[in-house]
C-alpha cells in the first residue's frame, strides 16, 4: 500500500488533482509562474459554482449548478473551451450558509476517474470522457452550514469525510464501482468541513477537539491527537515530520475571551429536562441556538448543553504537531475560520477572513510578521497557494495579490478582477487558474 501511494504522488507531482493541489498542500513548484496577473492567456464564462479548479494532464475540472442540474465539467487547459459537461438532477435542496453553494466541493481526479460530491446528491464518478461510471446517493445531511469537504482519491478508493451535527463519519468507496469499503463513525465531529490529507497509508482528518488518522485500507483509527478547536474547516498541511492545522469557532473562543457557561440546571427553569430558546437566556446560547441544538428539534438536551459548554472552552488556535506525536507549538492570534494554512520554504502563512496575514517560522512557531494584505481590510475566504517563490492570494472582492515568498510579506503585484472570488486558485504547468463568481481566468 505504501509503495502504491508513493508512486501515485510521483505521478501527480505536476498536477493539481484535488482540492488545494498535491496532498492539499497548496504548493506546486514544478514550473515558473507569473509575477503579474495582468495578461490572461484566456478567460471563459462558467455556470455558477464555488468549487476550486482541479487539473490532470491537459484538462481542468470543475463543478457547477445550473437549471437544477449538478454539473461536472472538463475544460481544455490550453484555451478554456468546455470539452464535456455531465449533470445529474438535484434531488433535494438542503439549507446552505450564504457562503456555501450546491456546487462547493472540488473534484478529485486520478487520470481514469473524475469524482464529484454534491451536498444535495452524494458521490458521482465519471470517466475522463464524462461518461458516468457509478453513483452513491447520500444524505440528507444535518450540517448547519451545508456540507463542504471535498473527496480525495487514495489508491484504489475514494475517501469522503462527512461531518455534521450528528452521525458524522469517514468512509471509503471503491473507485471501480462505488462499493462502500468501510465507514467509521466520527463521534467528536460537529459541523466542520475539513478535507483530509494522506500520509503513508493514513487518511488524516481533523474534527472537533481531535484529529484522527484512519488506515486507508480498513478505516480503523491508527493514531489521533487531541486539543483541537471545536470547529474545523481548514485543510491540514504536512511539511517534513510536522503537521499544521488551525480552527476557529466564534470570537468568544479566542484566547483570553472564553466565557463561562453555567450548568444545564441553571437554565432549565421549568425542570422538564430540556431547554427551549426562551429558557436559553445566556446571550451567546440564545444567539447561537441553532448551532447548539444538534438534532434540530427546537430544544436542548443535557447532552447537547454539555457539548456546548465543552465547545466554548476550546480555544481558536493554530497547532503544530509531530506526525503521530505530540504538540510542538501553538499560536493564538488572528486565527482563520476558512482559509487553510500554507507552508512554503520554511515559512508558515496564515490568512484570516479580515485579510490579516501572519507569517511564522514553521519549525518553531516564532512570529515573523502580522499585517493586512495590501495594507487594507478586505474579505478572504479562499486559501493562499505558492509556487516558484511566489504566494498567490485572492479576496472575496476580486483582488488578486502576488507576494514574494518569505517572512516579510513583500508585495509584488495586485490587480482587481472585478468579480467575487471564493474558490482557491490552482497552479499547474506554469499557469495560475483563478475562478471568480462568473469566470475562470488563466494567467
Amino acid at each position: 500500500m505504501r509503495a502504491f501511494l508513493i508512486a501515485a504522488m510521483i505521478l501527480h507531482a505536476e498536477d493539481w488533482a484535488r482540492f488545494r493541489g498535491p496532498n492539499g498542500s497548496g504548493v506546486n513548484d514544478a514550473h515558473p509562474l507569473p509575477a503579474k496577473l495582468d495578461k490572461p492567456l484566456w478567460r471563459v464564462n462558467l455556470p455558477p459554482g464555488l468549487s476550486s479548479p482541479v487539473t490532470f494532464g491537459e484538462r481542468i475540472y470543475l463543478t457547477a449548478f445550473e437549471d437544477e442540474k449538478l454539473l461536472t465539467m472538463a475544460l481544455d487547459r490550453a484555451n478554456g473551451k468546455i470539452v464535456w459537461r455531465s449533470g445529474v438532477d438535484r434531488p433535494r435542496k438542503e439549507t446552505l450558509h450564504k457562503l456555501n453553494h450546491p456546487a462547493a466541493a472540488s473534484v478529485a481526479v486520478d487520470g481514469t476517474h473524475v469524482i464529484s460530491f454534491f451536498t444535495d446528491f452524494g458521490l458521482i464518478a465519471y470517466d475522463m470522457r464524462g461518461q458516468e461510471k457509478w453513483r452513491v446517493p447520500m444524505g440528507p445531511f444535518t450540517n448547519i452550514y451545508g456540507m463542504g469537504a471535498s473527496p480525495v482519491i487514495v489508491g484504489d478508493r475514494v475517501v469522503l469525510i462527512c461531518d455534521q451535527s450528528k452521525d458524522s463519519f469517514a468512509a471509503a468507496y471503491a473507485l471501480s464501482n462505488g462499493e462502500q469499503l468501510w465507514r467509521t463513525p466520527r463521534r467528536e465531529a460537529l459541523s466542520g468541513h475539513s478535507t483530509p490529507i494522506v500520509h503513508n497509508n493514513w487518511v488524516i482528518a481533523p474534527a472537533s477537539f481531535i484529529m484522527e488518522a484512519y488506515d486507508a485500507r480498513t478505516g480503523k483509527v491508527a493514531w489521533s491527537v487531541e486539543g483541537l478547536p471545536s470547529e474545523m474547516k481548514s485543510v491540514p498541511v504536512i511539511a517534513g515530520n510536522m503537521i499544521y492545522i488551525h480552527g476557529f469557532n466564534t470570537p468568544e473562543n479566542d484566547a483570553g475571551k472564553l466565557i463561562k457557561i453555567g450548568a444545564f440546571t441553571e437554565f432549565d427553569t421549568n425542570k422538564d429536562g430540556r431547554i427551549t430558546k426562551d429558557e436559553a437566556t445566556e446571550p451567546h446560547a440564545k444567539r447561537n441556538f441553532a448551532y447548539i441544538d444538534l438534532n434540530g428539534d427546537g430544544v436542548m438536551t443535557p447532552a447537547e448543553w454539555e457539548q456546548y459548554r465543552r465547545t466554548m472552552q476550546a480555544e481558536n488556535a493554530l497547532l503544530a504537531y509531530e506526525i503521530g506525536g505530540g504538540l510542538k507549538w501553538r499560536f493564538l492570534r488572528s486565527i482563520p475560520q476558512l482559509p487553510s494554512p500554507l507552508v512554503y520554504r520554511g515559512v508558515l502563512y496564515m490568512l484570516n477572513e479580515g485579510g490579516v496575514l501572519t507569517t511564522l517560522d514553521a519549525a518553531t512557531g516564532k512570529l515573523h510578521k502580522q499585517a493586512r494584505v495590501r495594507g487594507e481590510a478586505d474579505q478572504y475566504y479562499a486559501s493562499p497557494v505558492a509556487g516558484d517563490g511566489k504566494i498567490y492570494i485572492v479576496s472575496n472582492t476580486g483582488q488578486a495579490v502576488v507576494l514574494k515568498a518569505g517572512p516579510e510579506q513583500e508585495l509584488l503585484y495586485t490587480t482587481n478582477l472585478d468579480d467575487p472570488i471564493l474558490a482557491t486558485p490552482a497552479l499547474v504547468g506554469g499557469m495560475v487558474l483563478i475562478r471568480t463568481r462568473n469566470t475562470l481566468h488563466a494567467f
